[in-house]
């Protein structure tokens, strides 16, 4: 079959439509702000794809100002949009993004559809951010959790945090050990995982090779997180193949930062491009997420900085109680700069520019 050529219309170039261009994104929705969808979708366009969205939930805004208003959609009226969309041929994505699912019932309504999807494709490309909690507290009840484990078997990527990493697999992380048994159980069911954010504590960097250390000339009160991929690129029980970097922690209350990054890390995911020796298709991916994400963040906080003292206050549980003002204002301060900052979403990403995710060595050795 020949390649279509673009063609000029009204001075513009059209390029022939590429066949995985279309994603399905499923996850919550905000009126005002960017987090779920809000905080997906646009990236993802940005970046040359069309998204289709289903909304799990649809919230004035995120539940971190502390009063929100909205609904949750239930599993029936999730079951009759998906319903509707394959009886008229509109559902046929080539990418699925699944992210926020507010109970059991419509999370088995996702399980179904990404079951029949793959079933249909099997070159379907399905990231699947397991939501389930940061910071040692869950945002979802108990009986999500199995059924995030059964999902296991249809997802390519999965991106939980530290915590949901814990939680899926029963494995405190607390020393090299335990990660690597984490990640073990994980790729029993998944090929790639992204371990979005690992805060960098005393047996962490006891272990982390020399070139991924903070520089020697940082303040040794900043803290840092690693971001982990690990690729199994065969079926037999060989180790996965693992690259990480550092990022310094941003202090303060973002939200929508888990889900810019599972968004980037799909939409630069390519398993059929050739890297270097040294990169994979997901580190190559996660790279690109990382560096964005926290470019955005970067570019978000700088804007916080600047506003008037009432609009950035710090956070303080028994003020923001008595005085609930305090806690709007500043989290509509920290919403993040998605669209301000789209030429940071819109840069072409290549490797080779000092921003690659590095190759564990030695990862999986038992010393």
């Amino acid at each position: 079959m020949e390649t279509p050529e673009a063609t000029q219309v009204n001075g513009a170039t059209l390029e022939p439509a590429d066949e995985n261009d279309r994603i399905l994104s499923i996850q919550s929705h905000v009126a005002y702000g960017y987090v779920g969808g809000k905080a997906a979708v646009f990236p993802l366009q940005c970046i040359g794809y069309d998204v289709d969205v289903v909304n799990t939930v649809n919230f004035s805004n995120h539940t971190g100002y502390g009063c929100f208003g909205g609904t949750r959609a239930s599993a029936e009226e999730l079951t009759s949009i998906l319903k509707m969309m394959d009886e008229t041929g509109l559902l046929s994505p080539h990418r699925l993004l699944t992210g926020y699912v507010p109970n059991a019932a419509a999370l088995e309504v996702v399980k179904e559809l990404a079951q029949k999807l793959k079933s249909r494709n099997p070159n379907l490309i399905y990231l699947m951010d397991p939501v389930l909690g940061d910071s040692g507290k869950l945002y979802v009840s108990q009986d999500v959790i199995p059924i995030y484990k059964e999902m296991f078997a249809y997802a390519t990527i999965i991106t939980p945090n530290w915590f949901e990493v814990e939680t899926l697999t029963g494995v405190p992380l607390l020393s090299l050990s335990a990660l690597r048994n984490a990640l073990s159980i994980l790729h029993k069911h998944v090929q790639h995982v992204v371990i979005s954010s690992i805060p960098l504590q005393p047996w962490l960097s006891k272990v982390l090779p020399e070139t991924m250390q903070p520089p020697a000339s940082a303040d040794n009160r900043q803290a840092y997180l690693l971001c982990i991929s690990s690729s199994r690129t065969t079926e037999t029980s060989s180790h996965s193949t693992v690259h990480a970097k550092l990022v310094p922690l941003i202090a303060g209350y973002f939200s929508g930062v888990g889900d810019l990054f599972s968004a980037l890390t799909l939409g630069h995911f390519n398993n059929n491009k050739r890297y270097s020796a040294t990169q994979t298709p997901l580190s190559f991916a996660a790279a690109a997420a990382l560096h964005k994400t926290y470019s955005i963040l970067e570019f978000t906080n700088a804007f916080a900085a600047r506003l008037p003292p009432e609009d950035r206050t710090t956070t303080d549980d028994e003020r923001d109680a008595a005085e609930p003002v305090r806690k709007l204002k500043r989290m509509k301060g920290r919403e993040l700069r998605l669209v301000q900052g789209q030429h940071i979403l819109r840069e072409e990403w290549r490797e080779g520019q000092g921003k690659d995710l590095q190759f564990w060595d030695g990862f999986w050795d038992s010393s």
